[in-house]
């Protein structure tokens, strides 16, 4: 533990009887952020502690992932800054090249209006005007949540700065040949006319039609299985697996394409799996990915057949209709030439959707922007395996190398107009030059600039030193390159941590952007659903923090922080975490109004009491053990830890017991005081990072210092005492026996009883006072009569309970549990006892007959021993 930094006149221990968040959060926040606490320092001495935002779209508003993240993420800067390190947490927001181009498209649309109408000019200063009046409402919700990030700081991924950025890395690929154009199978979205990237498609099990055709005629007749009957006018073969020995004579073959005027060749290739349906499969390369591959393979010609809106562009009577009216007329046609081998409907099967518009993805062959990745990617996995990065938890190592050791090339191009245009120019013969932020670009006729936008992942790929002023060598990038820590979801893990390592590694010359990856997983319901609009199940955390506090909160969403697991959440959870706070509040209050003080120095440990050093030795243990799981990013454990020990270990033990010390005054009330003073700093500290609002209000009043935000963080002093966490453990055992004692006789927690306590063969006869204070124990005066004794490790406990209960009724209560519970035992012992039933039964189910028994027979006897201890009636 550190000793407060200077010694201070007493603070005035007067606080509301209640604790209000709404009234004290946002002026609390406002304060941190006009004193400058939360920014930082590239000139300062202090070693750096760097983490990024994981940018949030502009389009965007805070949902509980986004409260889960940044409550991870600044517990673990505020910790920091505590410690001493010059802290930043890099903000900004995502342009979100898609999403941002269909909210405006949307209110384009009630205007009646295109983008076209506008032209792209015009349509992208339009976006610019709805991004600086409705885009980025998620900044004062992050206000609201207490995140101390570095606004003066804040950038966004097509500020100029960045802009530069990706302007320079995509010139530097494109000249080390790394970045290329050409014809691939992509993600195409027939709504928003673009190529998305694989983590913008949503799968899901729609309701479809699997329709068997037969292809050929007599000898030469193969039966195919598709659910996409539509794209069988592009088919350029038919492929079987080489070794079926029930289609090698057809191999090398050319058999009738059904509805055209086109024979197409059976091909042989590995890639079928001959036990799948027939064996046999239609190859369409322009409109699937894995026929793509056949047809690189086999050297097969690409028919497009679709244009961008879905529509059929074949010659022909199916030419002009959209896929779905396409795929109707065409097995009808099918069907009437007697084709149709087999229909089945509904054929569920996962379909990909966009995730923007929800529209059916269509694999369309396109031409594309593409970056090389098998050297970045080969670079990204050996700075994990030789130790640079570490992986956080170490199990997730495993998806990383399974993802970057078998990356394909990454299609970088979406047909867009919001976003960073590809700074690539095509000149009237072919010509093509990458232009970089200061170079001048070709002009002249027949120059014109390439029309497609990056892909978002490519700009927030250099978020982690982008952010820092890259390409200059700025200061800020000297001091905090490489970050310290990235904390996000392992969902990304391929999308964008993959592409932060490429090209960190690439811009920063084998530097890696951060030190450590940590990931978490996704918060769902609390039945361990995920959250989604379809569900109903969706939370705002807005709507908690007005009705808990954001305190309460956090502090539910930390304690379900299991590294790389999912996180159920419910609010009633969150309500137990308001709780905690007004316990906090409640005891620290009581506890100031009680002489708690930071004044002085801690007195010498032989004037305190052992209840005194108990607990300071407990508060070291706690110190420890938190810095430990900080450090493994274990916050439910270390969530768990504080709030076991500040609410039972101080709140109900430390501050209960010293009860009696605290009015009786005097010496030794004082020596106390300075205790409970020391173990409230210490504790609040510690609670600060992950509850900072209720224990900055506490702690400047506690203490009369500036802020909790800047106070040193707690260390382990070392003090330790074995001997009197013995002590009060068996006085706890004590306490703890005689309490379910009472419970059982059905006595409430304040009701005073009347007891003797003979504590001679226990080292606890100091303790006698601070015992009856926390049992309600009155003296066992004139005319007591002990109608209940209860020996209890090694103490001997008299209550006289006459008078407190019904005896009659309690007695009818009891020995009606005890017949049950004896009917209980009869019933498991007879299955167990019968050997046909034995023979029979499954050995979960035996194995829960025993726990029936093993119950039974614990409730007969704990039922039991309470009829004994009744006072006769």
């Amino acid at each position: 533990m550190t000793e407060n930094s200077q010694a201070q006149p007493a603070a005035n221990p007067e606080l509301p009887t209640q604790y209000a968040p709404a009234e004290v959060e946002g002026k609390l926040y406002e304060r941190w952020v006009e004193r400058g606490y939360f920014e930082a320092d590239e000139k300062s001495g202090k070693p750096p502690y760097t983490i990024v935002i994981p940018p949030p779209n502009v389009t965007g508003s805070l949902h509980l992932g986004h409260a889960f993240e940044h409550t991870i993420i600044d517990a673990l800067t505020r910790r920091k800054r505590m410690q001493g390190y010059e802290t930043l947490w890099q903000p900004g927001m995502d342009h979100a090249g898609i999403a941002t181009q269909n909210v405006v498209e949307r209110e384009l649309a009630k205007e009646g209006k295109s983008r076209h109408d506008l032209g792209r000019e015009a349509f992208v200063e339009r976006v610019w005007q709805w991004k600086e009046e409705s885009g980025g409402q998620i900044s004062g919700q992050m206000r609201r949540l207490g995140d101390g990030v570095a606004w003066s700081r804040e950038r966004f991924t097509m500020d100029d700065g960045l802009s530069a950025a990706v302007q320079t890395i995509f010139k530097r690929l494109f000249d080390d040949g790394l970045i290329y154009r050409a014809e691939r199978i992509i993600n195409w979205c027939p709504r928003c006319l673009t190529a998305i990237s694989d983590i913008e498609v949503e799968y899901q099990d729609d309701d479809g039609e699997l329709v068997s055709i037969k292809y050929g005629d007599g000898d030469e007749t193969l039966v195919v299985a598709t659910t996409r009957a539509e794209t069988m006018l592009g088919d350029t073969a038919v492929a079987v697996h080489p070794d079926d020995e029930r289609y090698a004579h057809l191999v090398g073959r050319r058999i009738k394409l059904p509805l055209t005027d086109r024979t197409i060749p059976v091909v042989a290739d590995t890639h079928v799996d001959p036990e799948f349906g027939t064996g046999a499969v239609k190859v369409t390369p322009a409109h699937d990915p894995n026929d793509f591959e056949i047809g690189r393979r086999h050297d097969l010609p690409n028919v497009t057949v679709m244009d961008e809106r879905a529509v059929i562009t074949t010659p022909g009577p199916f030419q002009g209709l959209d896929r779905y009216e396409a795929r109707s007329a065409i097995v009808a046609a099918l069907r009437a030439e007697g084709r149709i081998v087999a229909e089945k409907r509904p054929y569920v099967h996962s379909v990909g959707h966009c995730s923007r518009c929800k529209t059916t993805v269509e694999p369309r062959l396109s031409l594309q922007w593409w970056v090389k990745v098998e050297t970045l990617a080969k670079e990204a996995g050996d700075a994990v395996r030789d130790g640079r990065v570490t992986i956080h938890p170490k199990e997730m190592e495993s998806r990383y190398f399974a993802w970057i050791d078998n990356l394909n090339d990454w299609n970088i191009s979406r047909q867009l107009w919001w976003g960073h245009r590809i700074p690539v120019w095509h000149g009237p013969n072919g010509e093509t030059v990458c232009v970089g932020p200061n170079d001048e670009p070709p002009t002249g006729e027949g120059w014109h600039q390439d029309t497609d936008v990056l892909d978002t992942w490519f700009s927030s790929g250099l978020w982690p030193f982008s952010t820092l002023g890259w390409p200059e060598q700025t200061p800020s990038l000297e001091k905090f390159y490489p970050n310290s820590v990235l904390v996000t979801g392992y969902d990304i893990l391929f999308f964008w941590v993959a592409r932060m390592m490429m090209f960190g590694l690439y811009a920063m010359d084998g530097t890696p952007p951060f030190h450590t990856i940590a990931l978490h997983g996704m918060v769902r319901d609390e039945h361990g659903k995920k959250m989604s609009k379809t569900f109903g199940n969706v939370v705002n955390p807005l709507d908690w923090m007005d009705k808990y506090g954001a305190d309460a909160v956090r502090f539910t969403l930390a304690r379900g922080a299991n590294p790389g697991v999912d996180v159920p959440i419910g609010e009633d959870w969150v309500q137990g975490s308001r709780n905690f706070a007004n316990k906090v509040w409640n005891a620290t209050r009581f506890a100031m109004m009680n002489g708690a003080t930071v004044e002085g120095p801690l007195p010498d440990a032989e004037r305190m009491s052992a209840t005194d050093r108990w607990i300071l030795s407990r508060l070291n243990e706690t110190v420890a053990q938190v810095d430990a799981l900080y450090e493994d990013y274990q916050f439910a454990k270390l969530s768990d830890a504080l709030f076991h020990f500040a609410w039972d270990e101080v709140f109900d033990w430390y501050v209960e017991l010293s009860k009696t010390t605290f009015f009786a005054g005097g010496e030794q009330a004082g020596v106390s005081g300075r205790v409970l003073g020391e173990v409230l700093d210490v504790t609040l500290r510690l609670l600060h990072p992950i509850v900072p609002f209720v224990t900055e209000t506490l702690w400047t009043t506690l203490t009369g210092k500036e802020s909790v935000v800047v106070a040193d963080w707690p260390a382990d002093s070392g003090f330790r005492d074995p001997a009197a966490e013995r002590e009060i453990e068996h006085l706890q055992q004590v306490v703890t026996e005689v309490r379910r004692f009472r419970a059982d006789q059905g006595l409430q927690s304040g009701q005073k009883v009347p007891g003797r306590l003979d504590l001679s063969a226990t080292p606890l006869a100091a303790h006698e006072a601070a015992i009856r204070q926390v049992l309600r124990l009155q003296a066992a005066g004139e005319g007591f009569h002990a109608t209940a004794t209860l020996p209890v490790a090694g103490a001997t406990v008299e209550l006289d309970l006459s008078g407190t209960i019904d005896v009659e009724a309690e007695r009818k209560r009891l020995t009606k549990d005890r017949d049950a519970a004896e009917k209980e035992k009869q019933q498991a012992v007879a299955k167990l006892g019968n050997e046909a039933f034995l023979a029979k039964a499954p050995d979960n189910v035996v194995d829960k007959i025993r726990g029936r028994l093993s119950k039974a027979e614990a409730d007969i006897e704990r039922i039991t021993a309470q009829l004994t201890a009744l006072p006769e009636s």
